[in-house]
């Protein structure tokens, strides 16, 4: 393991925070003139007559740390829908996949191959929930004939990607949270989960166990000198109880030092409220980065789909000197979640600084519903995924429908872009 994360270490940037140019020439002579395009995909399964696709590519995505015009999208769990008190996994075998691509010579998407995780035994794993002790959500995952599944101890929800120059991967998902480490070949080497959750001896502070189900770590990158993963939280996390965790503008940012398993932890505000995300995030610096704000809506039904530029310097450390207090620090006994921006700002307290990059829907006329995975690209040019859900949709009483966008009429389908930003 020593030597492994050596390796990751040693990761070697697209650029250096002082060298900008490097990033800036990392893409000039890719043709990406032929986006936004498909990825090819094939159908999963027919359940009921609705047509489940082999995609979900777009939950995360990342630039090949060398090899300029190839990328990774990484799927979630698979194909799911809301029943009872948790969720039909309507595939249980399915296994969260990265699919490795590029833009060829004809600036078509072309997959180079694809990378199903697997335990640290080599077996393939599921998107099936934790187990008690193991990162549990408390969600029960059922087939779509509504009988109750098992769990996986290695199960994940994943939902970013980050890829080293070692040919190894960081993955972040919605359960533990977890933060995972995976061989070339997506063999698990590593599993980073809060203090208290029963995995790796590095660890998370305990306050995020606190996540909400399905809203845990949506976002994780890299910074540019290999130093450090930076993990967004996706939305206001139930601190200390789901009902007193009024602050719903309120999100965390967590940073992890590769190297002396240090975190530090920031504070995001969101311009929405509970129902509204932060997910993907990309790095321009070893401070300054790129996130997703997001709704649930389509683009084309008002929905809300932005990027905005943040910058950690300044940002308080809201670490605490605890950190297996499962409910962090605290303002005047109350938790950052119940604290007002009044209060938090009053203690002294700032959060990261964020400006506005690009309104995809005001840009590009931009339709889809989950905007989850970017790319910084250099040159004020941003790659931009979607997260398709397999082309199924929730029909609101626990089974699948197909999932149209409402502009096209078209089945939902994971589509590359690059814009401009400013």
């Amino acid at each position: 393991m020593k030597k492994l994360l050596l390796s990751a270490i040693a990761f070697t940037a697209i650029m250096s925070c002082n060298d900008n140019d490097q990033m800036d020439n990392q893409n000039q002579d890719i043709n990406y003139t032929k986006l936004p395009q498909e990825f090819p995909f094939s159908t999963l399964m027919n359940l009921n007559g609705v047509n489940v696709i082999n995609g979900g590519f777009g939950s995360g995505a990342a630039a090949h740390p060398t090899r300029k015009g190839e990328f990774y999208a990484i799927t979630d769990r698979g194909p799911n829908v809301a029943y009872q008190n948790g969720i039909k996994i309507l595939a249980p075998n399915f296994t969260p996949t990265i699919m490795h691509f590029k833009i060829n010579a004809e600036g078509n998407i072309e997959v180079i191959k694809y990378i199903k995780l697997k335990n640290p035994s080599g077996q393939p794993i599921t998107g099936l929930p934790n187990p008690a002790g193991m990162g549990s959500t408390g969600e029960i995952a059922y087939d779509s004939a509504g009988n109750v599944l098992g769990t996986d101890n290695y199960g994940l929800d994943s939902e970013s990607i980050v890829a080293a120059t070692d040919g190894t991967f960081w993955v972040s998902d919605e359960y533990g949270p977890h933060i995972v480490h995976y061989s070339a070949d997506g063999v698990e080497l590593e599993r980073i989960s809060p203090i208290g959750v029963n995995t790796g001896t590095r660890k998370l502070p305990a306050v995020f166990s606190k996540r909400r189900p399905n809203r845990g770590m949506e976002g994780m990158c890299m910074t540019p000198d290999g130093k450090m993963l930076v993990g967004t939280m996706q939305s206001t996390m139930y601190v200390p109880t789901k009902a007193l965790a009024t602050n719903t503008t309120l999100t965390r940012i967590v940073t992890f030092d590769l190297a002396t398993g240090q975190t530090k932890q920031y504070l995001y505000k969101q311009d929405g409220g509970a129902s509204d995300s932060v997910c993907d995030i990309t790095p321009i610096s070893n401070t300054e980065f790129l996130v997703i704000e997001r709704d649930g809506n389509f683009g084309s039904s008002g929905g809300l789909k932005k990027v905005y530029r943040i910058n950690l310097s300044g940002a308080s450390d809201v670490s605490g000197t605890d950190l297996t207090a499962v409910d962090g620090m605290k303002i005047n006994g109350k938790t950052l979640e119940q604290s007002t921006w009044d209060e938090i700002n009053t203690a002294g307290l700032k959060p990261v600084t964020k400006t506005l990059a690009v309104d995809l829907v005001t840009k590009i006329g931009y339709d889809h519903d989950k905007f989850e995975g970017i790319v910084y690209l250099g040159n004020n040019k941003l790659a931009v995924f979607n997260d398709d859900d397999f082309g199924v949709a929730d029909d609101g009483n626990g089974n699948p429908k197909t999932k149209i966008l409402p502009k096209t009429g078209k089945q939902d389908k994971g589509t590359m872009y690059v814009v401009d930003i400013q």
